[in-house]
């Protein structure tokens, strides 16, 4: 007896789990343009996500929107192209404020090849060197044309939105100070972390 209510009790569980778990394809699934706006410690930012060319990163990006997955995330990595003395990039949604791993679904399929380009204030799915299908949850705004990211003889980065309206807030991001963390072992973290407090869906903007 006490092992089927153990087991009923994590059918429940699992059950309870996939209920709580909603997925992004159904947030506005007519809307080829959602858009969503990221509230952050230093202003907000609105993105129109691009379902008409990248259905698979705006999907998987609203799965972790609507299950509240960013909020407390921080942006971990504002970058500048020091040799070229211009900006690149600011990347976040991963880490939390003390810069420890969040938790990540599956990975996705990357859709670099899409036509859109990793121009400037568009936004792009991360993913880990040398392995461009291993995109979760991290994005990152490019903060200039960066050309060098849109596929080639290689994968590129996928864009999958672009900015339109925050741009002010993208750029006081740009300007924090930042540093070398020992956790990341990198030099582009900022010093006191830009927190994402919420990621939410905006009413579909009527045609």
């Amino acid at each position: 007896m006490k092992n089927i209510i153990i087991f009923l009790s994590c059918l429940l569980f699992s059950f309870t789990s996939v209920a709580m778990n909603k997925e992004g394809r159904f947030v506005q699934k007519d809307n080829l343009f959602p858009r969503v706006k990221i509230a952050t410690s230093l202003g907000d930012i609105v993105i129109e996500l691009d379902r008409s060319r990248a259905p698979i990163t705006v999907n998987n990006f609203l799965t972790y929107v609507i299950n509240g997955d960013y909020k407390g995330s921080v942006f971990h990595r504002v970058e500048r192209d020091e040799v070229n003395e211009t900006d690149f990039v600011i990347q976040g949604g991963g880490y939390d404020k003390e810069y420890d791993g969040m938790f990540e679904r599956a990975p996705i399929f990357n859709e670099s090849g899409n036509g859109l380009k990793n121009d400037m204030y568009t936004v792009a799915m991360a993913y880990q060197d040398n392995k461009p299908h291993s995109g979760t949850r991290q994005f990152f705004f490019n903060m200039n044309d960066n050309d060098h990211l849109n596929p080639g003889r290689d994968w590129g980065f996928a864009v999958f939105g672009s900015v339109v309206e925050g741009y002010e807030t993208l750029d006081k991001i740009m300007q924090v100070e930042t540093g070398y963390n020992s956790k990341l072992g990198y030099t582009f973290i900022p010093k006191t972390p830009v927190i994402i407090f919420d990621v939410s869906v905006l009413e579909a903007q009527p045609l």
